[in-house]
């Protein structure tokens, strides 16, 4: 029997591959004289098992006496079972860490370890069992039984729900001893939901995740992962169970909001990598799909095959021409594919012109299929004049969006020509000058959709990039003029209308009139926070004057509050795409009156609360 020290140096000459493993920086605490290593019975073949692969093996521990501490065999009281491990992924002892790698299959060998090589180890990752003489020499004697390579668990760790998968199996599952647990291999398939169901047990349900289509695999779950489940309502004391698994067929699930109203099925694979090759930019479409109503029996209320003389709908994404729903989950598919869309009333047809035969607030189920897309004319080697002819285009399609409503698909078409104008080298000062105006227009036209939708400090951040650029720009302190007046900053918006006419005549009427809307704006705010606090300081020393507070947190006397609407007409043609006269978004109180609340409390004698304003 020959007996040797193991080979424990390692190599130190510097590196810059990535930084140490947690094994590698276990092994550095490994000394010589440490592992001793005996072979019992020579294994075969020419390698043994390395990172990555599983490794099976029996375990017996001895003391240096030759007294029995633990065993994996029945022959000395064990369950029979023997050790599963991924060597450089699952926790194992430093002595077998090291050793094993060393062994062949079939091989007997017997390991001579100081405690720092088992549980005596500083930090040791695996907790030593009841009455184990962790700071003892002790002999493992250990025999490979075989190794393979397994699939990597971090494959098999987590799966979003956001990314469902139904499967239909065929599993039987076994004891360590070969006993059967239970069979589901006859007849219909077993049906689950993959990621969000526990219908099986933890372990195998990572197990399949890991398996393709028509695979058979055989999968150990331990007894940490042998979870209670429909399929195994019962667990006993194993130690392990072995799965046979034939995974018949799947079908990818997909979350799209991620709380399960809007649910989009694969019924059938398309063509190529997803989703590199899924229209996830706006394209031209070719989609062929049938709608039905799913609380009426799933009555069909349209089919392009019957419908539309079995033409196919062609629309182009990003334009709203389709429920928000519908396109949503178009742009997730493959050419070819067919899926089936579970779609709630508001991603429908609730905020989408809805088909006569389609009831208010109606579930929705459309089978999909796609069959084909063309992506947008690729900017790479056309010249300027056809570059800007593109831009055009795209800008045209975002103003009829913005004329429609519908701000933030228009917002997406200007912002999609303003990234690309980032890859555009006009070659002279006229292609230049050009190239900068229309750059302007589309960051104002940005600008005029975040104040549609409320977003004044984004409208004004926008208005920013033109005017340091370009100060006396009219139209830039235009928009900016009412994005200040809208977010209630009327100092600054009396400021950039009257650097309008400062800077152009012909702009002075414009200006005019956006100078007189400001000033009724100004005196609706004074007349709003006159009525709030009016009355606030006529009680006496020591009353308190009853200012009540609205739904909102906002003060309010007992008075019924006025409420406006404004416009949106701001009667400039300043903007040749669109006009974009904002609503006013609620803001908190103090906002509303600032800065005219000093002159209001002024005028009512408070003199007190003026010094402290201006402290």
């Amino acid at each position: 029997m020959a007996v040797n020290e193991l080979d424990t140096e390692q190599d130190l000459a510097p590196s810059k591959k990535k930084p140490l493993s947690e094994d590698e920086k276990r092994k550095k605490k490994i000394v010589p004289g440490s592992l001793m290593k005996a072979v019992v019975r020579p294994g075969g073949g020419d390698s043994g098992p390395s990172d990555g692969d599983q490794v099976v093996y029996h375990s017996t521990v001895r003391t240096l006496d030759g007294v029995l501490v633990e065993s994996t065999r029945s022959d000395y009281g064990g369950n029979g079972t023997p050790i599963r491990h991924v060597l450089g992924k699952s926790k194992i002892l430093l002595g077998l860490l090291e050793g094993i790698p060393t062994m062949l299959k079939g091989e007997v060998a017997m390991f001579k370890m100081k405690p720092q090589m088992h549980y005596g180890e500083d930090d040791c990752p695996i907790s030593a069992p009841d009455s184990f003489p962790k700071e003892d020499e002790l002999h493992f004697e250990i025999e490979l039984i075989e190794f393979f390579k397994a699939k990597a668990r971090m494959l098999l760790m987590k799966v979003r729900v956001g990314n469902l998968q139904e499967n239909l199996t065929k599993i039987s599952a076994k004891t360590a001893t070969g006993k059967l647990i239970m069979s589901h291999t006859k007849g219909e398939p077993y049906f689950f939901t993959f990621g969000k169901s526990e219908v099986v047990p933890k372990g195998l349900e990572m197990g399949i995740g890991t398996m393709t289509r028509e695979e058979k695999a055989v999968i150990y779950v331990t007894s940490q992962y042998l979870t209670q489940s429909p399929l195994m309502p019962v667990i006993e004391d194993y130690d392990e169970v072995q799965f046979e698994v034939e995974l018949v067929h799947f079908i990818q699930v997909r979350d799209m909001l991620g709380d399960g109203r809007l649910i989009k099925r694969r019924i059938r694979d398309g063509k190529g990598d997803f989703p590199m090759d899924c229209p996830l930019h706006d394209s031209l479409l070719r989609v062929h799909y049938k709608g039905t109503i799913v609380n009426e029996e799933n009555r069909v209320f349209y089919d392009t095959r019957v419908d539309n003389d079995g033409e196919p709908l062609e629309f182009c994404s990003g334009e709203g021409l389709v429920p928000e729903g519908f396109e949503m989950s178009v742009r997730l598919m493959l050419p070819g594919e067919i899926a089936l869309v579970s779609c709630p009333p508001d991603y429908a047809y609730d905020k989408f012109p809805r088909p006569a035969n389609v009831p208010d607030g109606a579930h929705i189920q459309w089978e999909i299929e796609l069959l084909g897309f063309e992506m947008p004319k690729d900017w790479t080697g056309l010249d300027f004049n056809s570059i800007m002819n593109e831009a055009e285009k795209i800008r045209n399609t975002g103003n009829r969006l913005f004329k429609e409503g519908k701000y933030e698909l228009a917002k997406a078409k200007y912002e999609k020509v303003l990234r690309e104008f980032n890859h555009v080298n006009p070659q002279d000062d006229e292609e230049g000058k050009i190239f900068a105006d229309t750059r302007n227009l589309l960051h104002l036209n940005v600008a005029a959709c975040y104040l549609k939708v409320g977003e004044c400090r984004k409208s004004i951040e926008t208005c920013n990039k033109v005017l340091e650029a370009k100060p006396a720009h009219v139209k830039g302190l235009y928009r900016r003029g009412m994005a200040y007046m809208a977010n209630g900053d009327f100092e600054e918006a009396r400021n950039d209308f009257k650097m309008m006419m400062k800077v152009d005549k012909s702009a002075e009427p414009d200006a005019t009139a956006a100078l007189s809307k400001l000033k009724q704006k100004e005196q609706e705010v004074e007349r709003k926070a006159r009525k709030q606090f009016k009355g606030l300081f006529d009680k006496k020393p020591g009353e308190i004057s009853g200012v009540k507070a609205d739904e909102d947190g906002n003060p309010s006397t007992s008075e019924n509050q006025d409420s406006e609407e404004h416009s949106d007409a701001d009667g400039t043609n300043l903007e040749d795409s669109h006009e974009a006269a904002p609503d006013a978004r609620p803001r908190s109180w103090i906002s509303l009156f600032w800065p005219t609340g000093k002159r209001i409390f002024e005028s009512l004698g408070l003199q007190r609360c003026t010094i402290l304003l201006n402290s």
